[in-house]
């Protein structure tokens, strides 16, 4: 579990691919002095498994369906990734709850300055557009980010200019791909709501069985 607080902007200093699988080897000075081997970590918000590491320097590992449901597959030696260590029980919840596992890939529409601020605009995938509310949480590349509006498949955030700086939000550019986590609360809530009985009033076992009690 992570909260889309970026905490390190890494570099991409390897990668190999064999068998189906993707190794990513990356150089972060930062993030690498509270890490260990099998710690979770998120990844341009993709949650992957720290295989080994080194002074300023990490390795994960990326499988088959991974590759296929993300951007991951697409990085380069050199590219800027978002970083963020796993949430700790004992740490405040700053942005939203992010699991780390990918809803879809949206595109980078246009980006435009805002005063101080910058406009971040994309196209999501036609499937994600029920969860989405003007004001609700998404996470894009890893960063916890406010809807600020909505037009069908389409949104709109608006970025401060610390998180602009301190994200790789800053090497994007329209036509970017980039990973999409639909706020957690938002799917329990359509799911609760799409299965409610037709008789309001009905609450059978069967409805229950189906959300899971």
């Amino acid at each position: 579990m992570f909260t889309g607080l970026i905490e390190e902007v890494g570099k991409i200093s390897s990668v190999r691919q064999a068998n189906g699988k993707l190794d990513l080897e990356i150089s972060a000075s930062k993030i690498t002095r509270s890490l260990k081997t099998g710690d979770s970590i998120s990844v341009n918000g993709v949650c992957l498994t720290v295989t080994k590491f080194s002074s300023g320097k990490f390795c994960v590992d990326a499988v088959g369906e991974t590759i296929k449901k993300t951007t991951i597959g697409s990085l380069r030696i050199g590219m800027e990734v978002n970083l963020e260590p796993a949430l700790q029980l004992s740490q405040k919840l700053g942005g939203h709850l992010v699991q780390g596992h990918i809803n879809g890939v949206g595109t980078i529409t246009e980006i435009k300055r805002a005063g101080e601020n910058y406009l971040l605009c994309l196209s999501l995938p036609h499937l994600l557009e029920k969860y989405l509310i003007q004001e609700g949480s998404i996470a894009i590349d890893g960063i916890s980010l406010t809807i600020a509006d909505v037009n069908s498949n389409k949104i709109m955030c608006s970025i401060i200019p610390h998180t602009w700086k301190n994200t790789n939000l800053h090497t994007r550019k329209s036509g970017d791909k980039v990973n999409i986590e639909i706020d957690v609360i938002s799917k329990y809530v359509e799911k609760f709501t799409s299965s409610k009985p037709e008789n309001k009033n009905e609450l059978s076992e069967e409805w229950l069985t189906k959300l899971g009690y």
